[in-house]
């Protein structure tokens, strides 16, 4: 009875920490231009916020295991709570854009971690059958976390100011610190093979440069040259370690991944289709406040259709693909998912209520079929040997898609508005309406992986709860 009691805690735990990590991914959409003129900045050029944290994130994936594994999983999550709680402490300092975005980048490490420890710690705790139900209940707080991020967000920036946005994960840290000492099991450290940092140096570089790369063209006033040239070391740095994972007898993420398939297909499409859907969260509020006058709270509360027929359409994923397989549902939602971001270029400040709302529940429903169909398709066909592997590869891929999603949108948004010339509501909206349309078309251009999956692959409901539980979209 009592490790019984022990357990559910702990279940609670890991789903409060896996809480946190998403809802401070989604709540600072909607304070975004609060944060701007605080900070004496223009709202469209806030994207480094976002990015730095996801990138941040994406940059420790990798290593989580071999942490856990090597100072042991209460230490590392203990630890991650820690950097977590001081990160938001010091983005509620923040006196300038430079220091909120660094302080994201410590949130974003203690962020990284939340999660795959935290799953580590379920399944080394919770017998195998009992696995996949334990993930299901640590993923409906993740799901949540994005559900009352805007609004959350938008009531806190009109009640009080932008900085609680981040000291509301005080005390809730503060409780997460004490549950993880008292109730997560500690493990003796036990041997673990030396860390390929070479390997992991030239990943994070790699994410890294074209990340900056891409936020350059857009806020930080990076030239072409400069831009190009981080370009170059980006992409270099990522063949490097490719180069240098095919001769290392155990690399971070081995090439021989990429021979399954539904992987290889999975990660590469999960990446772009992401590139052009991930910026939605971000767009969509800026859009609402600056251009069309909206208050940060009723932008957040205009979020709400795309999370509650997001969680809707979850239910309607396993059926669909049973029934079409991936090939077809893939193909075919990843054009609505474009088209629906694309329709976003219509956007007027005389388009009805219902009409905004409809808009925005449709593009809610379609991008979380989209999501739970790339997560299972990529994870279904690993053994038990790659599905660790597998799965932090998929959570970085995720991570950087997200980052450099935003900042690709943050680019393309600075362009249109330097061609619509001069500055002014009726040419900032016109700025919007193109970036909603050709970030949709990118997403448009990713439908032609899926085609390259085998028309014979069809869902599980074990493989959908799976992808469920790792969704960080």
């Amino acid at each position: 009875m009592q490790q019984e009691q022990s357990r559910k805690v702990l279940l609670w735990l890991v789903a409060i920490g896996f809480f946190m990590q998403t809802l401070d991914a989604t709540i600072v959409n909607t304070a975004l231009p609060a944060m701007a003129r605080s900070l004496g900045e223009s709202p469209l050029q806030m994207q480094s916020v976002v990015v730095a944290y996801s990138l941040a994130m994406a940059m420790l994936i990798p290593a989580s295991g071999w942490l856990a594994d090597r100072f042991g999983s209460r230490r590392v999550f203990f630890s991650a709570i820690v950097l977590f709680v001081l990160g938001s402490v010091c983005c509620a300092m923040a006196q300038n854009l430079p220091q909120l975005v660094a302080a994201r980048v410590v949130q974003g490490l203690g962020g990284a971690l939340l999660l795959p420890v935290g799953r580590l710690v379920v399944l080394r705790t919770f017998p195998r059958e009992q696995f996949l139900q334990a993930m299901s209940f640590v993923a409906i707080p993740g799901l949540i976390g994005p559900l009352i991020g805007p609004t959350l967000g938008g009531w806190l920036v009109e009640a009080a100011s932008w900085h609680w946005i981040f000291l509301i994960n005080v005390p809730v840290g503060l409780v997460g610190c004490i549950a993880t000492l008292r109730f997560m099991p500690g493990e003796p450290v036990t041997f673990v093979p030396r860390f390929d940092l070479a390997g992991y140096l030239m990943l994070a570089f790699g994410m890294v440069s074209l990340s900056l790369a891409l936020d350059g063209l857009a806020s930080m006033g990076l030239r072409q040259a400069s831009v190009l040239v981080l370009m170059v070391f980006g992409l270099a740095s990522l063949v490097a370690y490719w180069l240098h994972a095919a001769r290392r007898a155990d690399p971070l993420f081995s090439p021989r991944l990429f021979s399954v398939d539904t992987l290889r297909i999975g990660l590469l499409g999960n990446l772009f289709s992401r590139l052009g859907s991930s910026c939605m969260p971000f767009l969509i509020p800026l859009l609402l406040q600056v251009t069309m006058g909206y208050s940060p709270m009723q932008a957040g509360m205009m979020m709400l259709p795309v999370a509650i027929a997001g969680m809707s359409m979850k239910r309607f994923t396993t059926p669909l693909i049973t029934r079409f397989g991936y090939r077809q549902v893939l193909v075919g939602n990843t054009l609505l998912v474009g088209l629906t971001m694309a329709s976003f270029g219509l956007a007027d400040p005389s388009q009805p209520l219902w009409a905004r709302v409809l808009q925005l529940a449709v593009f809610g429903a379609v991008n979380s079929l989209q999501f739970t169909a790339m997560n299972t398709v990529t994870l279904k066909d690993l053994d038990h040997a790659t599905a660790s592997s597998g799965n932090s590869l998929l959570s970085m891929v995720q991570m950087v898609a997200m980052g450099m999603g935003v900042a690709a949108a943050g680019a393309v948004l600075a362009a249109f508005t330097a061609f619509f010339q001069p500055p002014g509501a009726a040419h900032t909206l016109s700025a919007f309406q193109a970036t909603f349309a050709c970030m949709g078309l990118m997403t448009v251009a990713s439908a032609g992986i899926f085609w390259q999956l085998s028309p014979e692959d069809r869902a599980s409901s074990k493989a959908a709860t799976t992808a469920d539980a790792a969704d960080h979209g």
